[in-house]
């Protein structure tokens, strides 16, 4: 069986699997239940600093995008972060981490941006035993009017100064977690890095509005006839997640800065393509609060599953292995030719396949009188989309051309992989000598 245990900045867990800063980590009660059902570690809900508690909506907090299925495919929340006092929960996460000391405990931290805030809570949470601190730069709702969560995130100064308090006043690792709600994720990563940081998780939930109630004309969630943006979360970020994921894991000022994966992270293979593409762990929230604690089950199950088919005795075996495969579109080769394939065993003759190719691509899947699609070979571009419009997984493939052969739609012959393509004179984006 291959050994799910992971090392993230030196604090172990007996599996890649943590919950997110989010409700499922409000309180001991839940962390518990989900140590037991067999989570890795928890990043217990954002801590502000000692006064008053945050005091939360009473109505409604989240808002909702499904599929056709009624599978929850992304979560809006306008929840604040934790409205519970502060000596509460340092008491609890004390307990926790006492009771549970081969999970990994990190405690997310918010507090106002300067640094007396800072030193007067870091200490505080230092005495609780928890393995580190994740400093909650992301939230985009209700905290950051306040000048805290992405307010902050959303510059790179900011981000390094806290970061550099964090070292100074605590002991234990540091993460940094991120907004995506900014242009170029590897600016404040950097800035992460030269504060001292060490690590980054990405990403926090993106500032949206889901739905608009059409009866009372307000944004949902609705709260006593108004409704605000809130956080966006879930399966639906994923792609968003992996492309900031993939752009700090290969930016040479981030190179090697450890990364906790996080958005949409639902099956086994979700935490794979994140740890692919360099993450040395993943958080969960939506899943849990979908499923459940015992989600994490199959995700250890069809983890270790996975790695044993492919011959990894450990996490390390693949973490960061996608990263040299990711590029700039200029450097892709684009003598790489194929052509989609329809097995005609497996095909329902639904038409979805031709009714979106002859609409709205190429015109290049034929339909017969009887209803057989095929491929027209001098049309098809190999742009993928019946692959993806296709209700039947793998009845529709693309197939490689191999070097020599001609191309049907361009008459011009397949020529063999270059060893530089970024120089060959057919790529547009070519360097040539003399530049």
């Amino acid at each position: 069986m291959a050994d799910l245990t992971t090392d993230f900045l030196g604090i172990k867990s007996p599996n890649p699997f943590w919950l997110a800063s989010a409700p499922p980590t409000d309180k001991e009660y839940n962390v518990r239940r989900a140590f037991e059902a067999g989570w890795g570690g928890v990043v217990w809900k954002t801590l502000g600093e000692e006064g008053p508690p945050v005091v939360n909506v009473n109505g409604p907090r989240y808002g909702a995008i499904w599929g056709a299925d009624r599978r929850l495919l992304g979560l809006n929340n306008i929840e604040l972060i934790t409205d519970r006092d502060l000596y509460t929960n340092l008491e609890e996460i004390t307990r926790v981490k006492r009771d549970y000391p081969d999970r990994a405990v990190i405690v997310s931290i918010m507090v106002p941006c300067d640094e007396e805030s800072w030193k007067a809570i870091l200490p505080l949470v230092e005495e609780t035993g928890a393995d580190g601190i994740e400093l909650n730069f992301g939230c985009p709702h209700g905290m950051s009017e306040r000048g805290m969560g992405s307010a902050v995130g959303q510059v790179p100064e900011y981000i390094q100064m806290v970061a550099e308090w964090c070292k100074k006043y605590y002991s234990k690792p540091v993460i940094v977690k991120l907004t995506p709600n900014i242009t170029d994720i590897t600016k404040p990563a950097t800035a992460a890095k030269l504060g001292g940081a060490d690590a980054v998780s990405l990403i926090n939930t993106i500032n949206s509005i889901t739905a608009v109630d059409l009866d009372c004309m307000a944004p949902e969630p609705t709260i006593d006839g108004k409704g605000s943006h809130g956080g966006y979360c879930g399966p639906a970020v994923k792609p968003i997640a992996l492309s900031m994921v993939s752009e700090i894991a290969r930016n040479p000022a981030t190179h090697g800065l450890p990364i906790s994966g996080i958005g949409g992270v639902t099956t086994w293979r979700d935490a794979a393509e994140y740890m692919a593409l360099g993450c040395g762990n993943v958080q969960v929230c939506t899943a849990a609060m979908t499923y459940g604690f015992k989600v994490v089950e199959e995700m250890c199950s069809g983890l270790s599953s996975w790695m044993d088919e492919k011959g990894y005795t450990s996490t390390a075996d693949f973490i960061g292995m996608a990263v040299p495969n990711v590029t700039d579109w200029q450097h892709l080769n684009l003598n790489y030719i194929s052509k989609a394939r329809i097995s005609q065993d497996d095909c329902i003759k639904c038409g979805r396949c031709f009714a979106a190719c002859e609409d709205t691509s190429h015109q290049a899947i034929s339909m017969s009188e009887d209803r057989v699609f095929e491929v027209i070979d001098a049309e098809c571009v190999a742009c993928n989309l019946c692959v993806n419009v296709c209700p039947v997984e793998g009845c529709i493939t693309m197939e490689r051309l191999e070097p020599g052969t001609t191309d049907p739609r361009t008459g011009r012959k397949v020529e063999a992989d270059y060893a530089n393509w970024t120089t060959h004179p057919n790529n547009p984006g070519a360097v040539t000598a003399a530049e």
